[in-house]
């Protein structure tokens, strides 16, 4: 006798608002793929030195129900990313391509001590809490911040340092005598002499 009954399967919708609720606590799986233009991305969006025309970013979505020893089987999750975007390169201050390609697994947990107390050395894992109104738009939208570099800058030798000083303050103070400031110390010399 088959112990792990079939649950029904469903498909997620590819609308971003969609995305934003999905109910994790009935008995089903879930499936899905599309395209999030940075436009349904406002986080992600803020980090974009320009939009261009084919920045965005693919996901794919699985879950399922994976069994535990002695416990009830848990809600698992496969999140795929695949996307580009422009950020701006810290070595010229220029906008430069940055591609992403990541795979995530998560495993739902039924509340946020669980999630908190989750084994930190299982790092093939992360936890999240399940819920009857999932934001899985927002999780999307973390791993992809999570996955941009620090630092961007462009491949070596593509790009030059950006220059410290700009043409506009240089013309400003040419032909100008610029004055030091005074030296604190010449005010206690002054008084010495007065003496």
């Amino acid at each position: 006798m088959n112990r792990n009954p079939v649950l029904p399967s469903l498909t997620l919708s590819t609308e971003p608002k969609a995305l934003r609720s999905v109910d994790l606590l009935v008995s089903q799986t879930y499936s899905g793929h599309g395209f999030l233009a940075l436009d349904a991305l406002p986080r992600v969006a803020l980090e974009a030195a320009v939009c261009a025309a084919d920045d965005g970013f693919s996901w794919a979505v699985n879950t399922f129900f994976d069994g535990v020893v002695g416990g009830e089987p848990r809600l698992k999750m496969n999140l795929g990313l695949k996307g580009q975007m422009h950020l701006l390169c810290q070595r010229c201050m220029q906008p430069c391509l940055v591609e992403i390609d990541e795979s995530r697994q998560f495993v739902f947990l039924a509340n946020e001590a669980l999630a908190d107390a989750f084994p930190m050395e299982n790092d093939a894992l992360e936890p999240l809490v399940m819920s009857a109104q999932f934001d899985l738009l927002g999780t999307i939208e973390d791993e992809i911040l999570l996955s941009l570099p620090l630092i961007p800058k462009h491949p070596e030798g593509v790009c030059q340092p950006a220059a410290l000083g700009s043409g506009a303050d240089d013309s400003m103070h040419q032909g100008e005598t610029i004055k030091k400031p005074d030296n604190p110390f010449n005010i206690l010399k002054n008084m010495k002499k007065k003496e």
